[in-house]
């Protein structure tokens, strides 16, 4: 990978926040930047080109699920997921190693993740059936599809995310949950350090098999749950992989993932401790969030980009986005308001439609009220972001942190 690969334009004083740039492929990605989650090569209910339009530089999408369907060799066969999904821009693919926790207990992340809760390494949700099985070498699943048992290893991942041709990747990692052991956290820690030195040799490998196709660029992902000294010690292992012999010598990540459950109150202290073990001149992804006070809080540890499905999914259920925090637009009160989602939104659904145009969608359950919502709600995280970034290079952040914070949750007191 080009040493230019990222640099960092603008930083915060006395902190690890920045703000940069990513080149690859298919695109800059300027950063901080808010990645747009299409699990299925598609953000649901919304357009690629509407995703353009609305300032999305980059979207993700899920090996384990287009692994299952179509096929990873059926997007190589088109040009790569870009190019299947009619997207210009950078992609991004996540590892699988999510679904070892969500398929591991139960599908879907139903279980809180409150580290007050009583330690199990066992647990299973109510109700719910174990579809995975974590071993030394990597996970045997069960599709959530049809049922079918499945087996996922480092290289397999690896594989996968080469012929799906994203510009950014992620090694093979083993996702905790809050309520495992400390035990179970350590040997978790070692299992996801060994399974990334496999993961750099197959990228490689693999990389050098196919010169014809994209460099892609491959993030290792730290994990540790809550612990300060497990988070540092899995930091310092996948930078340090490649500076002494061994298999993977002279390898090295391209950028670093930061996984894991986060308990929301400490997200900003579990940022600075990866941080500051990282090197400032790789770029930095954090997995899963969205909320704006946890966006201000990690792009002042050091974050460069986020991705989380929250947005498109909670617009699907009627929450919206506003200035002055989110609310559910099936409510009553909006019945006859003929006013926009959002005044200060200058996306295109709140430029053609009110909200009781989009209330009543929602009570006749048609299609357009997701579309609409999505669209809402994406451009509002997004454009977002965009204004923590401008902030950050005119050297405004903290001002800018308190104007939307005091509104969004309600702690300024002055009329909008």
């Amino acid at each position: 990978m080009s040493e230019q690969y990222f640099e960092v334009r603008a930083q915060l004083p006395g902190r690890k926040g920045r703000a940069g740039v990513i080149h690859t492929p298919h695109g800059d990605i300027q950063t901080p930047a808010f990645i747009a989650v299409g699990t299925q090569a598609t953000v649901k209910a919304v357009l690629p080109e509407t995703m353009k339009e609305i300032g999305a530089q980059a979207v993700l999408a899920n090996a384990y699920h287009l692994y299952l369907q179509p096929g990873p060799d059926v997007v190589d066969e088109a040009g790569g997921l870009g190019a299947f999904m009619n997207w210009p821009g950078p992609t991004f693919t996540d590892s699988g190693g999510f679904q070892v926790l969500s398929l591991g207990v139960g599908f879907k992340k139903v279980l809180a993740m409150d580290a007050t809760r009583l330690q199990n390494d066992d647990i299973i949700a109510e109700g719910k059936e174990r579809l995975a099985h974590v071993d030394e070498d990597g996970v045997t699943f069960r599709s959530h599809i049809d049922g079918s048992s499945h087996r996922f290893t480092p290289e397999v991942s690896i594989g996968i995310q080469h012929q799906l041709g994203a510009d950014i990747i992620f090694a093979f990692d083993e996702l905790t949950t809050l309520v495992n052991t400390r035990g179970y956290q350590e040997q978790s820690v070692r299992r996801t350090h060994d399974w990334a030195v496999r993961c750099l040799i197959e990228h490689h490998k693999l990389t050098a098999a196919r010169p014809d196709k994209p460099r892609q660029a491959l993030f290792g992902v730290v994990q540790g749950a809550q612990y300060e000294d497990l988070r540092r010690q899995a930091t310092r292992g996948l930078v340090g992989i490649g500076e002494g012999p061994g298999p993977a010598e002279g390898l090295s990540f391209d950028g670093y993932g930061i996984g894991g459950a986060l308990e929301k109150q400490n997200l900003a202290t579990i940022v600075g401790w990866v941080t500051s073990e990282l090197p400032d001149d790789k770029p930095r992804h954090l997995l899963g969030i969205s909320e704006p006070d946890d966006l201000f809080a990690a792009v002042a540890a050091g974050a460069d980009t986020f991705d989380c499905v929250s947005p498109s999914r909670v617009a699907r259920n009627a929450a919206v986005y506003s200035a002055r925090g989110r609310y559910n637009i099936t409510g009553a009160r909006y019945r006859r308001d003929f006013t926009p989602i959002d005044a200060e939104c200058d996306c295109y659904t709140c430029a053609h439609y009110t909200r009781a145009y989009i209330h009543h969608l929602f009570k006749a359950k048609e299609m357009l009220a997701a579309t609409l919502c999505t669209i809402h709600n994406e451009r509002f995280t997004i454009r977002l972001v965009d204004q923590i970034r401008a902030a950050i290079v005119a050297g405004e952040f903290d001002e800018l942190r308190e104007h939307v914070l005091g509104r969004y949750y309600g702690t300024d007191q002055r009329s909008s």
